[in-house]
């Protein structure tokens, strides 16, 4: 299946700033771009970290763990980031990227992995070129069903098994895809629907078997 890309989905308006961009500067800019963290370049425009709001608020509490004035020693880390006056002492570095051509499922797999809400993109030298956020990966959920039916009909029974668009029904509502009629001995109905839940936008499956002498019901709808 072909999965929608990064390049496709991100946002190529990216505000960032410089090492030495002040704590105030970059408060200002988050609240005026209604933004919750902002890339740390170098001269060259190639990302060396994020501040997020979270590194700005160890100000407040002064890097203590938890927020307990006075329980524990706070974390050098942290405590660094408290003390800390431009964005070189605030980010968090380094910085995880992605590329314009890895695929959606490419860019969700690494922002939980590294349990960050927003991936910087870079080009091939490295450079910043965009952002994508959760909230743009979600975006193939958006798919139309008709879409979605018809990469299912082309790509999964016609490209990937090789049966007929007719051979078996398939009903996109929602993103729930139904599947019904009667596959060849040779395929399982699990391959198919793992097939279907490998198409951007597709949210459950269901494969529904024709009964003995029923034959299977058109491929449109």
């Amino acid at each position: 299946m072909k999965h929608q890309r990064v390049g496709d989905l991100m946002s190529d308006a990216v505000v960032r700033v410089q090492r030495g961009t002040p704590f105030k500067e970059i408060a200002h800019l988050l609240q005026e771009y209604d933004i919750t963290a902002v890339p740390v370049v170098d001269d060259g425009h190639r990302p060396v970290g994020v501040v997020s709001e979270a590194d700005l608020l160890q100000k407040m509490w002064g890097g203590e763990p938890d927020g307990s004035a006075g329980e524990a020693e706070p974390c050098r880390p942290a405590a660094a980031k408290a003390a800390a006056t431009d964005a070189e002492g605030l980010m968090t570095s380094p910085a995880v990227c992605a590329r314009e051509d890895w695929s959606v499922v490419d860019a969700a797999r690494t922002m939980a992995r590294a349990g960050i809400k927003r991936l910087l993109v870079v080009d091939d030298g490295g450079r910043l070129v965009g952002v994508v956020s959760r909230g743009d990966l979600l975006r193939v959920f958006l798919r139309q069903d008709r879409l979605i039916r018809t990469e299912i009909i082309e790509e999964a029974l016609v490209g990937s098994l090789g049966l007929a668009p007719s051979s078996v029904q398939v009903d996109v509502t929602h993103g729930h895809v139904t599947l019904s009629g009667r596959l060849p001995a040779e395929v399982r109905p699990t391959e198919l629907e793992e097939l279907c839940r490998q198409v951007d936008g597709v949210v459950a499956v269901e494969f529904r078997a024709a009964g003995e002498g029923d034959a299977p019901g058109p491929a449109g709808g």
